[in-house]
């Protein structure tokens, strides 16, 4: 545990010494850099050692809180979060200064370097954090440094409104989990985790305790319905913080909701539960994620694509543990946990590669973009090899977590009144289906065809601080595909720790993974020698001819695929109205008509139809007591003192009545 106290202790202390070198930019920069390296390589080592099978023992505080005390620890569960957030971490530190170069002379750099590093370092507090006072401090400061990393260009409107509602989702989260935590503690009799998980809660309480939990976590997660936040924050924060924010922070919604289900008893509807929640999850965010312009926003909504699919597996699982199946339950706990993992790498690559375009074009807009791969070579591959795993198609490492997903599956099915599981397959196909579509789109649209605008033509690839930490990722991906079993090794006592030894079920992921790796591998080698071959092919002397220009003389960028058209007759076929993209026309009418226009729009259902309008009511009521804001000290004073009075007053009768 002193590893983890020092590499917080390195994070926190570059912060402060990045601050106070405010007036260098670059010194400020440097330090901050290299702090958050040091930090993350520090402290991932504890995490390391629990994971390997080590018992660390609880690191407790010499002063004591009300109700509990101050504590951190490392558990199995802990460690399986606390390494993705140290090494994609550590990545971000050295990205994120290259990225934040761009800024210099209009921003204070100081502020996002520090933000950075308090980011990652109350990220890790919350994951080790053992008693309830110290979690919601350490959630708090997370909240905040995010939140002013998500508005550094706070100048956009899209911005400000970007950073609002992640507030105001921050505080809904804080709110359910304050009230959650309060009922534990009573029924436990302290703050801390340790009485937590020996209190003993009834039926009724117990799916209370479900609920607010997945509705507190949930927000932070991205659960569908509860995800609204989640694509405007990514779209608006810089890259390198967009991936931090997908890879990391909303997987602390998983923990924090995992951490919480550990102190209950087990009821049998919370797999089929789950299941819902995942599958919903997934079907509506590759269905969004399909028809948004934004290279940043697609990603998001894969995002909360992706947590669904984590979120399944973690039902099989506990479905599977429900039902007495060890098999089906190992299998499915290990798909979603290895899912957890595999996305943190992906989509950290992908949200690399979108920072390292927006650094090269000067937008992130696909109808702007296309004809990067010849100015971005080293980007556009790594994109490539991000969208191939991200799709969940092999030779990478997006496929192995939905394959064990599939075997759990497929598994269920053939037990008794198992067609349920046997229709999920299917769901959960239709899934990877849209999925692969949608990188389809995005890295042709991006990477392919002519330049669509100005920036794209005179495109530029990123420094190679930028392009190496975007490298490493796509290597750990091919790496994790070639060999998965250390991997899987590691998650072992993870899902031990959830659903309890699986020893039988994990001896089939480990197979099953193995027959993966090694048709992983002969892909690989079929992929290198068709490279030889075109290599050698291209040293021969040949002749420049033009394409096929389907008849047309003098073809423009306006003639290819837009990334609307892409995708119009699969989304306008296959999904239902309320996901579809909407379109305004403006047809030529009169003998001299005015020009016509035609512009498509995919806006969150959800934010459209429910959360806008909600909240517009709640603003228009709330403005009738405006009267109240006086303005005037003294008021505020009364009105203090009138509360304090009243609180007095219904305590004393509430005693009087009670005798």
């Amino acid at each position: 545990m002193g590893l983890l106290v020092l590499g917080l202790a390195l994070l926190l202390g570059s912060a402060l010494a990045a601050l106070l070198l405010a007036g260098s930019e670059r010194a400020s920069g440097i330090v901050g850099a290299v702090g958050g390296v040091a930090g993350c390589v520090v402290a991932v080592v504890p995490a390391l050692r629990v994971l390997h099978g080590a018992e660390l023992p609880l690191l407790e505080a010499p002063w004591d809180v009300p109700y509990g005390s101050l504590a951190l620890g490392i558990d199995p569960l802990s460690a399986l979060f606390l390494l993705p957030l140290f090494a994609i971490g550590c990545l971000a530190a050295v990205y994120g200064r290259e990225y934040l170069a761009a800024y210099r002379g209009r921003k204070r750099l100081a502020v996002p370097t520090a933000a950075l590093n308090v980011f990652l370092a109350s990220m890790a507090t919350v994951v080790s954090a053992r008693s309830v006072v110290l979690f919601l401090v350490a959630w708090e400061v997370m909240t905040l440094a995010s939140y002013v990393l998500v508005t550094l260009e706070h100048e956009a409107a899209d911005v400000r409104r970007a950073g609002w509602v992640y507030l105001l989702a921050g505080h809904a989260c804080v709110a359910c989990l304050l009230l959650l935590f309060l009922l534990l503690g009573r029924e436990a009799g302290s703050l801390d985790f340790a009485a937590f998980a020996r209190a003993t809660p009834s039926a009724g309480a117990s799916a209370l305790l479900f609920a607010l939990a997945a509705l507190g976590f949930g927000i932070k997660a991205g659960f569908v319905p509860v995800h609204v936040w989640l694509p405007e924050a990514h779209a608006a924060a810089p890259s390198h913080v967009s991936a931090l924010m997908s890879g990391v922070l909303v997987k602390l919604g998983i923990y924090g909701f995992l951490r919480v289900l550990g102190f209950l008893p087990r009821a049998a509807w919370w797999g089929p539960l789950l299941i819902a929640l995942g599958l919903a999850g997934a079907l509506v965010g590759i269905a969004l994620a399909l028809q948004q312009r934004d290279l940043k926003r697609v990603l998001a909504y894969s995002t909360i694509e992706n947590v669904g699919v984590v979120l399944l597996g973690i039902g099989v699982g506990w479905w599977g543990t429900t039902r007495g199946d060890a098999r089906l339950a190992a299998l499915g706990m290990a798909g979603g946990l290895l899912h957890l993992w595999n996305h943190a790498l992906m989509k950290s690559l992908m949200f690399f590669a979108a920072g390292s375009v927006l650094h090269g074009t000067g937008t992130k807009d696909l109808e702007r973009l296309g004809g990067l791969m010849k100015a971005m070579p080293w980007t556009g591959c790594a994109m490539l090899l991000g969208a191939v795993a991200i799709s969940a198609l092999p030779p990478l490492n997006g496929f192995l977590g939905e394959w064990l997903i599939y075997l759990a599956l497929i598994g269920g099915g053939t037990a008794p009144h198992g067609v349920a599981a046997l229709l999920l397959v299917g769901v959960l196909s239709l899934v990877g289906g849209l999925a692969a579509v949608c990188f389809v789109r995005l890295a042709g649209v991006t990477l392919l065809g002519a330049p669509r605008s100005s920036g794209a033509a005179h495109a530029h690839e990123a420094s190679r601080w930028m392009v190496a930490p975007t490298w490493v990722l796509a290597a750990a991906c091919v790496a994790v595909a070639l060999l998965p079993a250390p991997v899987l090794a590691l998650l072992s006592p993870v899902g031990d720790q959830l659903v309890g030894p699986g020893g039988a079920g994990l001896d089939v992921a480990a197979g099953a993974l193995s027959t993966v790796a090694s048709c992983n591998l002969a892909l690989w080698a079929c992929l290198a020698t068709l490279a030889v071959l075109l290599a050698a092919s291209l040293r021969r002397r040949t002749t420049r001819e033009t394409t096929w220009d389907c008849g047309y003389a003098a073809p423009t960028p306006r003639m290819q695929y837009t990334a609307r058209s892409f995708s119009e007759m699969l989304g306008d076929r296959l999904l239902p109205a309320t996901l579809r993209a909407r379109a305004r026309r403006t047809t030529p009418q009169g003998v001299f008509p005015a020009p016509a226009t035609y512009s498509t729009e995919c806006v969150d259902p959800l934010t459209r139809a429910v959360y806008e309008p909600f909240f517009a009511r709640c603003a228009a009521r709330f403005a009738r007591l405006r009267w109240l804001q006086q303005g005037v000290l003294q008021v505020y004073v009364l009105y203090v003192v009138a509360v304090v009075v009243l609180a007095l007053t219904w305590t004393a009768f509430r005693g009087w009545m009670l005798r």
